[in-house]
């Protein structure tokens, strides 16, 4: 038995999300149909994280296993002629059967794109929230400077998550502003179910004067999901990187 180690790129816009749910399409169901269709064997497709429906992937992690003796760089070829164009795989390589895409994953990176302006880019609807106006970003800077740190994040999970260890530490957290896009970047060792999107609405809500950085500072402390704003909607969510001991999705795509 071999452990293949995918990277792999999807738009989440017409999926449920990663993981295979009863009431619609995963990107985790169709890379198992994939495997099926060139292999012939059952094969569970193991991610660095379950994004929700709609959330989009530049890298995320995965592995499998599988007694199959195609050359393992040969895999990312072989499934994507299986998959659809929204979902690629873009590096595939044997592993240490060790390795776990989940619980072996040291940090990972998200970014929210928000496109600001009077009218929206139509090219960017389904990876970006517009906004009609522009916030204070000066102030939501601020906000995303309180996040580095180790804290309890129990006041920005989704309300019905059974997650009991809520606390994560968080090593980059800021926004940057391109143009008419607004990005907020985060990186930590982990995050809760809805913690990002639930910390860019949060972050939205003091740009747009309806909450402050105080508020942000007391929903940490407070651990209540009703001291933190809303949650963000997915589409403007996408996961970016994930590091390991031995293994870096953004070393990997950047080599030459």
């Amino acid at each position: 038995m071999r452990r293949i180690r995918l990277i792999i790129s999807y738009d989440g816009t017409n999926y449920v999300g990663w993981q295979v749910q009863p009431n619609g399409v995963s990107v985790q169901s169709l890379l198992e149909k994939a495997l099926f269709e060139l292999t012939g064997e059952t094969i569970r497709v193991e991610g660095s994280g379950r994004t929700d429906s709609g959330v989009h992937a530049k890298a995320q992690v995965a592995h499998f296993d599988t007694e199959a003796r195609m050359a393992a760089d040969k895999f990312a070829i072989a499934m994507n002629t299986h998959l659809p164009r929204d979902i690629r795989v873009l590096y595939s390589e044997e592993c240490a059967p060790s390795f776990h895409a989940r619980f072996s994953a040291k940090r990972k990176t998200y970014t929210y794109t928000v496109q600001l302006g009077a009218h929206a880019d139509v090219f960017l609807r389904t990876t970006s929230l517009h906004l009609h106006y522009i916030p204070n970003i000066a102030a939501m800077q601020q906000a995303a400077s309180c996040v580095i740190g180790t804290h309890d994040f129990n006041a920005f999970k989704c309300a019905d998550s059974p997650m009991e260890n809520t606390v994560r530490t968080i090593t980059r957290s800021e926004w940057t502003k391109n143009g008419n896009l607004l990005t907020y970047t985060v990186e930590g060792n982990g995050f809760l179910y809805n913690m990002v999107r639930i910390l860019v609405g949060t972050m939205l809500e003091i740009g747009s004067g309806k909450q402050t950085v105080s508020d942000l500072q007391k929903a940490i402390e407070s651990g209540k999901r009703s001291d933190a704003g809303a949650t963000a909607p997915a589409h403007g969510l996408c996961l970016c990187r994930v590091v390991y001991p031995d293994f870096d999705t953004e070393e990997v795509l950047n080599r030459d």
